[in-house]
């Protein structure tokens, strides 16, 4: 999941908490609850993706540098 879609599933999440009516789809649904699972899932996400992000560049930064010290290979 890319930061875009963890966004996005934040402002979901936040629309389906605060700016819809609990009761609109009767008593067996409780799209609070669901509001606030979608933006759980994208906080994950968009945390995670941070972190896999920044590990992903120091990777190729030293792949690079070890192709450039070692010119023969």
């Amino acid at each position: 999941m890319g930061i875009g879609v963890s966004i996005f599933f934040i402002t979901l999440g936040a629309i389906l908490k605060f700016a819809i009516e609990p009761d609109v789809l009767g008593d067996s649904v409780h799209i609070d609850v669901i509001g606030v699972i979608f933006m759980c899932v994208g906080a994950a996400g968009l945390l995670l993706s941070i972190v896999l992000g920044s590990r992903r560049g120091e990777t190729s930064d030293r792949q690079l540098l070890d192709q450039e010290n070692r010119p023969d290979v």
